[in-house]
């Protein structure tokens, strides 16, 4: 089978279209799959959307599945779940989870999708990618029974290292922001949420992911001595300040990067491994408290620049894909 699909493109940075996709048939290793549903990861795509990934990076902020180059045009995400229609006889009719854009059905090697466990619905799958990155933060922070964390930053990214610290034993976990929204979202989660200014101090481990030099300033002030920052924030295009003159030497602080990119060698785990170990944390429906909205994917060049811009509030935005689509023979 080949046939037609629709794919979301960044025309110029700050619209979005969606244009005319062929698809091949799927070759004996391949699989075609019809999109059931898409996450926007908004901090990362409203980058991308606005045109705000620096020179530097764009080779290493590549999609795995993206077409065109930074600033654009470029068929960019990375959060999708759909069905396999043909291909590979073992993985037909099962829903899977793929790195791929926004795309009503593609092709790619069987390699390239994750079964969805069963009991993971196909809308809390998209989450897969993100709760990966969280996974990858957890291993690089590597906090133990009974320690006190911080989460700072609300947005997606932290959310869902707090669901997963939530099910640590004997840890004091707060999640920090300054948007009282985000209270009921914690108390979804089953964590505390603190105001900046109200936060608890002394933590063993802050994880940073607010995106903006206020909260990563935050962190290291809630930091005990000799503590660590886990900084999984991507700030773009911007540029970072800290008060490293102040208490930052004679606390014997430490500021470390996570990025999901790379696993650290201590952990001697696979990506694919790695992912597999968030969909089955995906199990748990507290993750659904983090879907916050959902649209058409029709409505996707609408959507985008009101996420971009904040007029569209959202954590996991989820994109809804037609059953209806047929494919041409």
């Amino acid at each position: 089978m080949s046939g037609h699909a629709s794919a979301f493109w960044l025309a110029t940075p700050g619209r979005g279209e969606i244009r005319p996709e062929r698809v091949p048939a799927p070759a004996r290793d391949e699989v075609l799959v019809r999109t059931l549903h898409t996450g926007v990861s908004r901090g990362t795509e409203t980058l991308v959307f606005t045109g705000r990934v620096p020179a530097s990076q764009r080779d290493a902020m590549r999609a795995p599945y993206q077409e065109g180059d930074f600033p654009a045009p470029v068929k960019y995400g990375y959060l999708n779940v759909g069905v396999v229609e043909d291909g590979v006889a073992a993985l037909v009719g099962r829903t899977v989870f793929c790195l791929y854009p926004h795309q009503t059905r593609f092709v790619v090697p069987a390699s390239a999708v994750t079964v969805v466990p069963d009991g993971v619905p196909a809308h809390r799958a998209v989450l897969a990618g993100t709760v990966e990155t969280a996974v990858n933060a957890l291993w690089d922070a590597s906090p133990q029974v009974g320690d006190r964390i911080a989460v700072v930053g609300g947005g997606m990214v932290g959310s869902c290292v707090a669901a997963i610290l939530a099910t640590f034993p004997g840890v004091r976990v707060q999640l920090v922001d300054p948007d009282a929204s985000r209270a009921p979202i914690a108390a979804a989660l089953g964590v505390a949420y603190a105001h900046p200014d109200d936060a608890a101090g002394n933590c063993d481990v802050v994880i940073h992911a607010s995106a903006t030099s206020a909260g990563l300033t935050r962190s290291l002030e809630l930091l005990a001595p000799e503590a660590t920052v886990v900084e999984l924030s991507w700030y773009g295009d911007r540029q970072v300040t800290l008060p490293l003159g102040e208490f930052f030497h004679s606390r014997r602080l430490t500021v470390r990067s996570s990025q999901v990119g790379g696993i650290s060698p201590n952990r001697r785990r696979s990506y694919a491994e790695r992912l597999a170990v968030a969909l089955d944390l995906l199990r748990n429906p507290a993750f659904d408290a983090l879907v916050t909205g959902r649209s058409a994917f029709a409505d996707l060049p609408e959507v985008m620049p009101r996420l971009a811009d904040g007029s569209l509030p959202a954590l996991c935005h989820v994109i809804d894909y037609p059953a209806a689509d047929r494919l041409e023979e």
